[in-house]
């Protein structure tokens, strides 16, 4: 298959979407927590979370337009500055993707789709308890993107609860062991396999490949 870019805005609306959202490959699978002011919780499944830097660390996702439907996620964070992001592990995904239905707002997925919260000290927004990873952040920053009205926020870490036999004295986390998901396009979850650790990569040291 080969298509220009003509003939992708020319393909279907929903082949095209599922075509554009899987070619990527594998994406990480989170859970974001939220609470409202009124002390509403929220989750929502993400597939665009990404590292942005580790000093200060730093992580960000993409949020749709809030134009289209009600954002809850991104409201709460707005209202509060905090929020959560969970690592959704392989026995959750089913639950875990139907946080993505366009609930009313006092609907708390916690409860609808049967997954615990889990809350640490005084941080305001709740945890997967299940989380094999969980990671509290605090909001930092908001960027629109004018080519398409998305936007990304940014945050920066405040509590980072690790599972102790995932991570190694030197800081690997064993993903694979934790048994978390990754998503294809938009509703396709998959299991994650450990392929190989390599050293850093230089010029001097480089394989010469068959």
């Amino acid at each position: 298959m080969h298509l220009t870019k003509s003939q992708i805005e020319g393909t279907s609306r929903v082949k095209r979407l599922n075509i554009i959202n899987s070619v990527t490959g594998i994406k990480p699978a989170n859970l974001i927590g939220t609470i409202s002011k009124e002390g509403q919780p929220n989750l929502a499944v993400f597939n665009s979370v990404f590292h942005l830097g580790s000093d200060p660390a730093l992580m960000a996702f993409i949020c749709r337009p809030s134009r289209e439907v009600p954002r809850h996620t991104l409201e709460n964070i707005l209202e509060n500055n905090y929020y959560t992001i969970n690592a959704i592990p392989t026995d959750l995904a089913e639950r875990a993707h139907y946080t993505s239905a366009k609930f009313d707002r006092d609907v708390n997925e916690f409860e609808r789709c049967k997954i615990d919260a889990m809350y640490v000290d005084n941080f305001l927004p709740p945890f997967v308890a299940s989380s094999p990873i969980k990671i509290g952040m605090k909001f930092e920053e908001q960027i629109p993107m004018k080519i398409n009205g998305t936007i990304m926020i940014i945050g920066s870490i405040e509590h980072l609860i690790i599972d102790d036999h995932l991570i190694s004295e030197q800081g690997y986390i064993n993903l694979a062991e934790a048994n978390i998901a990754g998503i294809g396009g938009l509703n396709n979850y998959y299991s994650l396999a450990h392929v190989g650790t390599y050293p850093y990569a230089r010029v001097n040291e480089t394989p010469n490949f068959e």
